[in-house]
């Protein structure tokens, strides 16, 4: 359809030319090949004809209204928008069957001219919403969620409010569109479209559960991204605080506390409820410094912190009683009251200390308060205080709390139950603790496996296998019996569970309560095996058969049986064996096969083992290397010490504290296996742990360590200077084993050995030592115990023996022993011989 310009011939139009977007918008004619949406409705004219219909358009009459020609309605112009509310409507119109045909470039450029010209965003209200809707469908579908994205954006810059505008349809396709970009994993398009949509007013809480977006993003350990997500919605201080908490229960405190500082730079300040989440998040994650220096941060901005807030530092630091009780009276100096929650951490504080008479004192000041009505003793108290005097085996007191708990009209629950019968347990009382477990059943309390486990573990302890064996046995076949009062049976819970029930007397009843065993059972009997590998091995046959699965732990005490029985290879199996069934192979367990070759005295397979784990990326603990290091008196070749050296080394490396004891007897047993006797004269060094205070002992261990290690030519020079005699006597003694290591493996001695003591005075453990003093030492050890020849000084002079006294006229010390090659050789050719006798 097309509109008749004139009956006279036209010439032709002139070259068209890009013309600016407001210059498009000013008139607007009917398309001629153009098809309308809708062939039900009037023709709309397009933008694309406004240059050709421009010169056709009649001239306004003086009403303002447009005239019409004879063969045509003439339409509005633009300019008249501003007068004429009619237009306004037709240009809307127009701009609608834009949107409607998909053309939202084309609208956008017809909105915008509409806007400038009629000065107002009145005209936003007559955009035809449906074929806006439509459009938006037909762009996603064709042009794909970024040109939408853009479209939007545009269109809220002009006052078109779109998303508001948008009808379920095209808010259901553009969400689809973002779930879509989710399920793929896009995540940084995600959240780009996000913002876009919620900067336009969109609902993008409607999308998706921003809780779910946030959990991705912890997955992938992106607090970057997932702060940013979380800040598009109004409630972020939420969204943040879960989002924090989801880093914390995964043990990412690095990233918790990002989402901390973005929280806390968001508000402005610290929130509470924040501060007590990432105090309780270090907590978890087993850093309590941390949670001390958010602590400090409270207190540095003035900042006096809520009762809650002081209950999770001290529940985070319940490790250290000194410190949660100077909280405590910072606590009291601020005038922040403390709950019943603070006093229970200070009882588990306590606990943890074993400081059992300062728990006893904070109890009786809570009793006081509860009975002035300032506080109301709950379970956990009750329970905290039975685990502290259970573990100080005072069984008569935690029978006062129970009676205490009685007084009060509160029940026992199943933790202060297994807190009593373990009190009983700890103190040998094994038939109290048995009669406990059948009151506990008569006060209508199901009795668990732990339950249970407590009376095994403590006829174990006390070395009562065969009992243990027994009551296990009784339990498993028979079960428990309880006899019952009728008032008894009838205040039993209705999800109380027993087998079997019999009459009894006085018309009672007897309850027979089952036993199921656990793995901690069987884990239980099988150290009740002591030494017996093969007993041990047939519980844990029993425990497969009774449908159980062996855990980590019951392969760890099966090789430690073995290794205690020296069953080398049963432990080894059993350590491969756990990797077969598909148990991950942690320290714990590469230490106790490690011990039982150290048992079995196979020190090649130990250190195996040792590099094997490290391989595994497994970082060895303290009990790994002290495992190794105990094992000093096996370590025979220069070899081996020197791998034992660096084991040491590598532990003080790691970062544990210094067991210099044990570096010490290694290095003095080891030299002094020069001599004949077996472990020389070991009363010379006063071995024991309090030259463990003397660093600078410490530090000469660590060079004698390095000296040690080096693989140097034996014929040297050895400086003693400034060292006392115990040092020197380490120092000589070590030089001539490893001369003798080198000659077994065949390689001769060719020159002489010369020892340099120097006329220095040095100090040992505030006793002044000379270099004469040192001298006779070495001289000494030398001469009597090992039978070389011996010449002071740089010339040449007969032996000396150690029993020879200073000439009568002082002269001064020559400062060098020299031990000629020939004493050399002769020495280890009768050691030689020796040692194959």
């Amino acid at each position: 359809m097309g509109m008749a310009m004139t009956s006279s011939p036209q010439p032709p139009p002139p070259p068209r030319r890009r013309r600016s977007r407001l210059h498009s918008a000013t008139t607007i004619s009917a398309p001629s090949a153009n098809p309308n949406p809708n062939p039900k409705a009037k023709v709309i004219p397009l933008l694309s004809d406004v240059g050709r219909l421009q010169s056709a358009t009649p001239t306004p009459t003086p009403n303002g209204n447009p005239s019409s020609n004879s063969k045509g309605k003439v339409l509005p112009l633009l300019s008249d928008v501003g007068s004429n509310p009619s237009a306004i409507d037709y240009y809307s119109r127009v701009a609608s069957n834009l949107a409607g045909a998909g053309r939202l470039g084309d609208f956008l450029i017809a909105a915008e001219g509409l806007r400038a010209a009629s000065g107002d965003a009145g005209f936003a209200a007559r955009i035809n919403w449906r074929l806006l809707s439509r459009g938006v469908v037909a762009a996603l579908r064709e042009h794909g969620l970024p040109h939408v994205l853009e479209f939007l954006r545009d269109a809220d810059r002009i006052g078109v409010h779109a998303t508001v505008m948008l009808d379920a349809d095209a808010s259901d396709a553009v969400a689809a569109a973002c779930r879509q970009l989710l399920d793929e994993r896009i995540m940084a398009e995600f959240v780009e479209a996000i913002e876009a949509l919620a900067n336009c007013g969109f609902f993008v809480k409607g999308i998706v559960d921003p809780m779910d977006v946030l959990k991705i993003f912890v997955r992938k350990r992106d607090p970057d991204m997932a702060i940013r997500y979380a800040r598009i919605f109004p409630h972020s201080q939420l969204l943040l605080c879960n989002t924090m908490e989801a880093f914390g229960k995964r043990k990412e405190l690095k990233h918790a506390l990002k989402v901390f500082g973005a929280l806390k730079d968001q508000l402005g300040g610290i929130n509470m409820f924040a501060c007590r989440s990432i105090i309780d998040i270090c907590s978890h994650c087993g850093s309590s410094v941390q949670a001390r220096i958010i602590f400090e941060g409270l207190l540095a901005e003035k900042i006096t912190p809520n009762t809650h807030v002081f209950n999770s530092l001290m529940n985070a630091n319940a490790h250290s009683m000194s410190y949660n009780f100077s909280v405590y009276k910072h606590m009291q100096k601020l005038g922040v009251r403390p709950d019943l929650a603070s006093y229970n951490i200070l009882l588990k504080t306590c606990c943890n200390a074993r400081e059992f008479n300062t728990a006893q004192e904070i109890y009786e000041e809570m009793k006081k308060k509860e009975h002035d009505g300032i506080l109301k003793l709950d379970v956990f108290t009750y329970s905290t205080m039975m685990k502290v005097f259970a573990e100080a085996k005072m069984w008569k007191m935690a029978s006062n709390i129970k009676d205490d708990m009685r007084a009060v009209g509160a029940r026992l629950n199943l933790v202060t139950w297994s807190s009593l019968i373990n009190a009983y347990a700890n103190s040998g009382l094994v038939d109290g603790a048995i009669e406990i477990l059948e009151e506990m059943i008569r006060d209508g309390c199901q009795p668990t496996a732990p339950c249970f486990n407590i009376i095994l573990t403590a006829l174990v302890k006390s070395c009562q296998y065969d009992r243990a064996f027994r009551l296990f046995n009784s339990w498993i076949e028979f079960g428990i019996k309880v006899s019952l009062s009728l008032e008894q049976k009838g205040s039993l819970p209705d999800n109380f569970t027993f087998c079997e029930e019999h009459p009894g007397t006085n018309g009672g009843t007897i309850l027979v309560v089952p036993f199921r065993p656990t793995v901690t059972t069987y884990n239980i009997l099988m150290m009740a095996c002591g030494t017996n590998d093969e007993r041990a091995k047939s519980v844990m046959n029993e425990m497969k058969r009774n449908g159980l699965c062996p855990d980590r732990i019951s392969w760890s005490i099966l090789m430690d049986i073995y290794g205690t029985s020296k069953n080398r290879n049963g432990a080894i199996q059993a350590l491969r064996r756990m990797q077969r069934v598909g148990i991950k192979l942690n320290v714990s367990a590469y230490t106790v096969a490690i011990k039982a070759c150290v048992e079995s005295k196979d020190l090649k397979l130990a250190l195996h083992l040792f590099e094997e784990m490290k391989a595994h990326q497994l970082k060895p603990n303290m009990v790994t290397y002290r495992t190794l290091l105990t094992a000093r008196s096996k370590y025979g070749s220069l070899k081996e010490i020197q791998k034992c050296l660096a084991i040491y080394q590598e532990m003080r490396q790691a970062g544990y504290q210094a067991y210099d004891y044990y570096l010490k007897e290694l290095i003095v047993e080891w030299s002094e296996g020069v001599l004949s006797s077996d472990g020389g004269n070991r009363n010379f060094y006063h071995l024991d742990r309090k030259d463990e205070r003397n660093e600078s002992f410490n530090l000469f261990l660590e060079k004698v360590a390095r000296f040690l290690q080096k693989d140097v030519d034996q014929n040297q020079t050895v400086d003693v200077r400034g060292l006392s005699k115990v040092e020197a006597r380490i120092v000589v003694l070590s030089t001539l084993r490893k001369i003798k290591e080198k000659h077994l493996l065949g390689r001769a001695v060719q020159d002489d050995l010369v020892i340099i003591t120097g006329h220095e005075k040095t100090s040992y453990t505030d006793v002044e030592t000379t270099a004469t003093d040192v001298k006779h030492a070495i001289t000494a050890v030398l001469t009597d115990e090992l039978g070389l020849e011996v010449f002071v000084g740089p010339e040449s002079r007969p032996p000396v023996s150690s029993k020879l006294r200073a000439p009568s006229r002082p002269r001064r010390p020559q400062g060098m022993i020299k031990i000629t090659v020939n004493s050399l050789n002769h020495w280890l050719k009768r050691k030689s011989a020796r040692d194959v006798q």
